[in-house]
């Protein structure tokens, strides 16, 4: 049994010049222990969908229709009381930028013992306690000293751990990562996810990884979304998406392709995809690529294409996504 599933999810906002469909059908399913890497440039709905889970959306921000099944129970149903209780216990997230989502006037200790008092009832002087070893899990030195200290006291790789600690602290069953490593040079950012690898097989913790890197979601994910204008494009097993070379999704191609590599010779440039994600007001008729894609062809011009299963396990929302096939069409 799947500890999530994502049904048929349709999150919308209102704004004052209309409806902005950001998730926009969008199935998946995570198992228990494993990680699901959702990738996609920025616009693409990654963050909405997976904040929809624990019904965290701004103000203007709604769950039209779907079904978010985590562990049995429908969250769409869960009453106020119920989402407290799995929030941050149950199901915990690490934030995109760790300056903003600390609180700049209270102490490290304090932030995560809060957690815990909440959630496994400790008194100050256990959650003390439990903090620092919490520290000490995510491999902070001096975590007594790092406990009494400020988000501003310390750096942006330490601030993030810190972050990771306090997701932690109750084991949830659920870890949702929203870009964790964005902000980090590139030295940091490979401890954190061999972290992040190392605590998910002490604990067991399924992770939801998002991110615009496919470098990243090769190095973590069991399983691959992709995502493009609040839908998904392409899924299958990362294996699949990183080897397999007959069939893939024309941006996901695009994102391939735009990744640098040691082997790349000097001189020659990295190839991007034209243009941007358009704007979610006014989406074109037809394939959502379609004006960004090379191998477009009338048909996609004018016909939306489904999510099919090209392959066991390998879903792809394209009229042509065996590769050889298209790039006769795009001659």
């Amino acid at each position: 049994m799947s500890l999530l599933e994502v049904k048929n999810l349709h999150t919308y906002f209102t704004t004052k010049k209309g409806i902005v469909k950001a998730v926009n059908d969008v199935s998946y399913t995570l198992e228990a222990g494993k990680t699901l890497g959702i990738v996609g440039e920025s616009g693409s709905g990654k963050s909405v969908s997976a904040m929809s889970i624990i019904k965290l959306l701004d103000g203007n921000g709604y769950i039209d229709s779907g079904e978010i099944i985590f562990d049995g129970r429908n969250i769409l149903d869960a009453s106020m009381k119920d989402l407290h209780h799995i929030r941050g216990n149950e199901i915990s997230v690490i934030f995109q930028e760790p300056m903003t989502s600390l609180n700049p006037v209270f102490t490290i200790e304090r932030q995560i013992g809060e957690v815990l008092r909440l959630h496994q009832n400790m008194n100050k002087k256990q959650a003390y306690e439990k903090a620092v070893s919490l520290l000490s899990d995510v491999k902070i030195p001096n975590p007594e000293r790092v406990a009494k200290q400020y988000p501003f006291q310390l750096s942006g790789g330490m601030r993030q751990r810190v972050m990771i600690a306090m997701a932690l602290a109750c084991k949830p069953k659920l870890l949702i990562a929203d870009e964790p490593t964005t902000a980090l040079d590139v030295t940091i950012q490979a401890q954190i996810l061999k972290l992040m690898n190392e605590l998910k097989a002490q604990t067991g913790t399924s992770i939801l990884f998002i991110t615009h890197d496919l470098g990243v979601i090769h190095e973590m994910a069991d399983e691959v979304a992709v995502m493009y204008c609040g839908q998904i494009v392409e899924k299958a097993a990362a294996k699949t998406i990183f080897h397999d070379g007959t069939y893939s999704h024309p941006y996901t191609e695009g994102l391939m392709i735009s990744i640098p590599r040691l082997n790349t010779p000097k001189d020659k440039r990295l190839e991007a995809i034209p243009g941007a994600v358009p704007n979610p007001l006014y989406l074109p008729v037809g394939c959502k690529f379609g004006p960004r894609c090379k191998y477009c062809t009338e048909k996609c011009k004018s016909s939306e294409p489904p999510l099919q299963e090209v392959a066991p396990g390998h879903f792809i929302r394209c009229f042509y996504p065996e590769k050889a096939v298209r790039k006769n069409h795009g001659e």
